[in-house]
């Protein structure tokens, strides 16, 4: 049966009189809004467009951070007042990451086309748990091609979620559930015949932490196996882990490895913990957040081989793929594991063999029922640009981290604390003769200063007792004469604080 345009305002059909006039969200004039929307895109290409000319950050003022401390409102705002808020008080202020000297931490720096995606998915107003529309195709699309990206096989399923944390957390808590041995979701963690052993890389990011206690098995449970002369997971000292576990009455059950580690980049040998995994019958989970689209990168693509082995996968559409935030992905190559361990099917969310109910639902494979569209920003990317591009531009970071490194040794007494392996640069000030404790307080102030003259953003670390400044450099709009900046200002700043 083909839909119909139905327009009942013409008076047949009545309001009862009983009830009050009715209340909408919706604008009284449309015209008025259409006009407040233009400048509101024509104000977001000048922000956008404009970027270079303006800090990377700068605080916040007394007076602007009053404003979201002032309770909720109770009556009405003009949205042009509400909107000139906006303009004036958030986006002048921004974290700073679509700013090309942005290389804090590990994030990606946005693309307009996204953020374009992002206003058409709120408008469209799709809920992700699934159902029959454009939406859920387009979903199932973007993972359909973000397993394929990865070299996964057709039979794999993914689901999109909100970042790197969740999609460890889904991979993690597949390999949980396949791995016990009893029926977990019915028996519980307290039914386990034997502790649960999660084995990755002292290296590993936070968030598995994180994950295995939220699971229920302990922070225990998460064995931290000590990294080699690149930071990369000890395979010796894993195999030695596993066979100690097994010995004392342990259920070795996952080996993680890291494709991109937060603190230095370094990518584990993927190829032979995947042998390793297959080996001791274990689920082999890769946390690809920072590097897994490695694999499309024409001249680095050999980084992650072996990622294809993997059981499950985590990655980040946000980082590599520039989508505006927030985007994660988990892949699992298992469609019955991975759906087993999250559908449930009650009477309200039945399928049907036509309407809205007939499609698929998707909430079957993630922790939500009600789910974003946001696929659609990295649909109309991927669609504009084509993955060829992202993969050049993931060579691009990766050969300015080599720039970096190189102006870092080319300028003493800048001492680079670690080789990149792709493209983090962890480096600092470092005079000789002064101590470990001194050199910190030296690069902290540096860091901030940094930050605080708007000039670039870096993040600090510590690696192996050696506290550095930790270049992250992920972004699309970085240039190289931004990186010749940057440490010009550090090593002018580094005089002047260690005069103080």
């Amino acid at each position: 049966m083909e839909a119909q345009s139905l327009d009942w305002s013409d008076g047949s059909v009545k309001r009862p009189e009983n009830l009050p006039p009715a209340e909408t969200l919706d604008p009284p004039d449309w015209a008025s809004i259409a006009a407040l929307a233009h400048r509101v895109v024509d104000d977001a290409v000048d922000h956008v467009g404009h970027v270079r000319q303006r800090p990377v950050w700068r605080p916040l003022p007394e007076e602007a951070e009053a404003l979201f401390r002032a309770p909720v409102p109770d009556g009405p705002t003009p949205i042009e007042d509400v909107y000139r808020l906006v303009k004036d008080t958030v986006l002048v202020y921004p974290m700073g990451n679509i700013h090309p000297r942005f290389w804090s931490w590990y994030m990606g720096s946005g693309n307009f086309t996204g953020a374009l995606g992002d206003f058409l998915a709120a408008i469209q107003g799709s809920n992700l748990g699934g159902g029959r529309h454009a939406a859920a195709l387009v979903d199932q699309q973007v993972v359909g091609w973000l397993r394929d990206m990865i070299g996964f096989p057709e039979t794999a399923t993914g689901t999109l979620v909100s970042g790197g944390s969740v999609a460890n957390l889904i991979g993690l808590t597949v390999a949980r559930n396949a791995m016990a041995g009893i029926d977990l979701r019915e028996e519980g963690v307290a039914a386990l015949k034997q502790p649960l052993r999660f084995y990755a890389s002292e290296q590993v990011h936070s968030c598995h932490r994180k994950a295995v206690e939220t699971l229920g098995l302990g922070n225990k449970a998460l064995r931290r196996i000590p990294s080699d002369s690149r930071y990369r997971i000890d395979l010796a000292a894993l195999r030695a882990a596993i066979a100690e576990d097994r010995a004392r009455g342990f259920r070795p059950a996952c080996v993680i490895g890291t494709a991109g580690t937060v603190n230095s980049g370094a990518v584990d040998d993927l190829t032979c913990l995947a042998g390793i995994a297959a080996k001791e019958d274990l689920w082999f989970h890769v946390d690809g957040c920072i590097g897994a689209l490695l694999a499309i990168a024409p001249e680095n693509a050999w980084r992650v081989k072996g990622i294809e082995r993997a059981d499950s996968v985590a990655l980040d559409p946000h980082k590599w793929l520039h989508a505006p935030f927030e985007v994660g992905f988990a892949l699992v190559r298992d469609r019955t594991k991975h759906r087993e361990t999250f559908a449930v099917s009650p009477e309200f969310l039945q399928g049907m063999p036509r309407g809205i109910a007939s499609g698929p639902w998707l909430h079957e494979f993630n922790l939500q029922t009600s789910r974003g569209f946001s696929a659609l920003k990295v649909w109309m990317a991927l669609m504009e640009h084509g993955v060829a591009k992202f993969g050049r531009l993931i060579d691009q970071n990766i050969a300015q981290a080599t720039y970096l490194a190189d102006l870092v040794r080319a300028h003493p007494p800048l001492e680079l604390i670690t080789e990149p392996e792709i493209n983090i640069v962890c480096f600092r000030y470092a005079p000789e003769g002064l101590s470990e404790e001194r050199l910190k307080e030296i690069n902290l102030e540096i860091m901030l200063r940094l930050q605080e003259t708007g000039v670039a953003a870096l993040s600090d670390t510590t690696i192996r007792g050696r506290h550095c400044l930790r270049a992250a450099i992920c972004n699309h709009r970085t240039r190289a004469e931004d990186l010749s900046l940057l440490i010009a200002e550090v090593l002018r700043l580094g005089r002047e604080v260690a005069r103080s």
